[in-house]
C-alpha cells in the first residue's frame, strides 16, 4: 500500500509540472543554460526585467525589485500612488533614467520609459528591435510592429503582444510593458 501511495504522490508531482521552466537543480547542475548578465545594466523585456544578475517577471515582490533596481540605477526620484487607474490602484516607482516601474498589491505589475536626459539611461536597454529616440519610419519594419488606430493617447504602436509604445515628433518617445496607468 505505501509503494502505491508513493507512485501515486510521484505521478501527481510530475504532472504538475509544465515542463517549461527548469527547475533550480537543473540550473545549477549545468543542464540548462543561463545568460550571462551584466551587473551593472538593466533589461526591460515584455515580461518584466533584469536588473544587474536578477530577474523579475511580472508578479515579484516590490521590494524585491526596488532593491535589484537601486543597486543598478540608485535610489528612486519619486514614489507615487494612484488610487483611480483603470486597472485599479496602482504605485509607481521611478527612477532618474526616465525609467518607470508599476506595482500593484505588493507585485510588480509593469514598466514604462521615456526619453531620459543624455546619458542618464545608458544602462537600461530594450529586449526589442525598437529604442526610445528611434525614426517612426522604421517602426513598420520591426518584428511584431502594429500601429494602434484610433488610440486616444496619441500616436500609440503595439510590438507583438508583450510591449508597446508612443510616437511624438516622428519618433519612438516612450515604451512599456504590462499594466500601465494610462487614461483612455
Amino acid at each position: 500500500m505505501r509503494s502505491l501511495s508513493v507512485c501515486l504522490l510521484s505521478v501527481a508531482l510530475v504532472s504538475c509540472d509544465s515542463g517549461q521552466v527548469p527547475s533550480p537543480a537543473d540550473r545549477m547542475a549545468g543542464d540548462v543554460p543561463v545568460d550571462i548578465v551584466d551587473e551593472g545594466l538593466v533589461a526591460l523585456h515584455g515580461e518584466g526585467l533584469v536588473a544587474g544578475a536578477e530577474s523579475f517577471y511580472f508578479a515579484a515582490g516590490r521590494n524585491e525589485v526596488e532593491a535589484a533596481l537601486a543597486s543598478v540605477l540608485g535610489e528612486p526620484v519619486s514614489r507615487n500612488e494612484i488610487d483611480e487607474c483603470g486597472a485599479g490602484a496602482m504605485a509607481m516607482t521611478s527612477y532618474s533614467s526616465e525609467l518607470t516601474v508599476n506595482f500593484q498589491g505588493g507585485s510588480l505589475v509593469g514598466w514604462n520609459i521615456g526619453t531620459a536626459p543624455e546619458d542618464e539611461a545608458s544602462n537600461i536597454q530594450i529586449d526589442a528591435d525598437v529604442a526610445i529616440g528611434m525614426p517612426a519610419a522604421k517602426l513598420a519594419d520591426t518584428a511584431g510592429y502594429s500601429p494602434i488606430e484610433g488610440s486616444t493617447l496619441g500616436e500609440e504602436f503595439a510590438l507583438s503582444n508583450a510591449m508597446g509604445g508612443f510616437v511624438d515628433k516622428g519618433t519612438v518617445s516612450m515604451l512599456y510593458a504590462g499594466t500601465q496607468c494610462f487614461f483612455r
